[in-house]
């Protein structure tokens, strides 16, 4: 592949994301960010976390982590839970109210997405899958690498 046709791709793709975050963001009723729902889905999935865990797992920086945390807290969406045995062990997590907000916001983004993807044949949807798996696996197996050599 040549390298101009290699970032085309890497470009379009970027354009691709950037236009369908903006799109779910029109049509989410809430004024909220993927940010925020991000580290929602975080914590609705892997449970209470410490800001910096989070920061470094969605790649935020702890000052970006800090103040989505805050917004969330302000919001009710999420809470900040405390170790008795040692009040400077603070976890993030999800509230109820953040939990139905994730739920509502997942499930636009699946409307959203079936929208995208209605003009991709069912052949041309596998070759996507395929594709991106491969891209994945590639990714997982050089974090693994740097991972070893730390």
């Amino acid at each position: 592949m040549e390298q101009a046709d290699l970032f085309k791709l890497i470009h379009i793709g970027e354009l691709f994301t950037n236009e369908a975050i903006i799109r779910w963001m029109k049509s989410f009723p809430h004024n909220i960010g993927i940010s925020p729902i991000i580290v929602l889905g975080e914590l609705k999935a892997n449970g209470p976390q410490k800001h910096t865990i989070l920061a470094k797992k969605l790649g935020y920086t702890p000052g970006a982590m800090t103040n989505i945390a805050n917004r969330l807290i302000r919001l009710g969406l999420a809470e900040r839970q405390y170790n008795e045995s040692d009040r400077r062990n603070v976890l993030l997590a999800i509230t109820e109210p953040g939990r139905k907000m994730f739920e509502e916001a997942h499930r636009r983004g699946q409307e959203l997405r079936s929208e995208l993807f209605q003009v991709l044949t069912d052949e041309e949807v596998r070759q996507y899958l395929a594709i991106h798996e491969k891209l994945l696996d590639n990714l997982q197996r050089l974090q693994s690498q740097e991972e070893n050599q730390e």
